[in-house]
């Protein structure tokens, strides 16, 4: 039996936005400034090098790993690329995604109130997007959180592929009445969703939820949590 702890093997989805890139950064800096000694490694699924796979053919032999996505809901990439990678390795395991988790739902209501938004306004969470069914059930659960915190109406809008659109959903808003409206921005990092959310029609975008130390704390749960398995 091995004394040795697991690599975390910190994998985002990758951006070319270098904001975005040193937000994703911090959460891993975070990591191992809370875990030290605790081997961290980054990597990617898309966009960015290295790819999980390499990375992972970088862990020395007899060592495990355990790979933790920075993606707040599972879908494609969790189930397919990531678990892929981590079955092609002895000693390898995937941790669950980081969301939903009910510090996620804080810090995003933190993020709003920081953006300015007041009580009464309407509030669209804006997510990624994915054709996953379990990755739009992870997101609507932490809609379904955050809307248990707000005074006001609150909905959801995608980036891509699920519907509605972030856009649409401003517009949904408006149509039921809302004086305001802001878009609660349900995404780690700044990059292209982010910077989708300008032209959506709403009063209000509040910032990505990195860098924040919580995140490095969900990441650490659930590297411990894979790591017991």
């Amino acid at each position: 039996m091995t004394t040795t702890a697991p690599t975390l093997v910190g994998c985002s989805h990758g951006t070319a936005n270098r904001a975005g890139q040193a937000a994703i950064r911090s959460i891993l800096d975070d990591a191992r400034a809370a875990r030290p000694g605790l081997a961290v490694l980054e990597t990617y699924v898309d966009v960015q090098e290295p790819q999980v796979e390499e990375v992972l053919g970088t862990v020395p032999g007899g060592v495990p790993a355990v790979v933790v996505p920075l993606l707040l809901s599972a879908g494609f990439h969790v189930y397919v690329d990531i678990a892929e990678a981590a079955g092609g390795r002895p000693d390898t395991v995937a941790a669950d995604a980081l969301g939903p988790d009910e510090r996620l739902v804080a810090l995003l209501h933190r993020r709003v109130l920081e953006a300015g938004a007041e009580a009464g306004d309407a509030v669209v969470v804006a997510a990624a997007g994915s054709s996953d069914a379990r990755a739009v059930a992870d997101v609507e659960a932490v809609v379904a959180a955050f809307a248990s915190r707000w005074d006001g109406p609150v909905t959801v809008g995608y980036g891509s592929i699920a519907r509605p659109s972030v856009a649409q959903a401003v517009e949904a808003a408006r149509a039921a009445g809302a004086e305001r409206v802001v878009v609660a921005s349900y995404l780690l990092a700044p990059g292209f969703f982010h910077d989708q959310l300008a032209g959506a029609g709403a009063d209000v975008v509040s910032a990505p939820l990195a860098p924040a130390a919580e995140l490095a704390a969900i990441v650490l749960d659930r590297y411990d949590a894979a790591a017991r398995l």
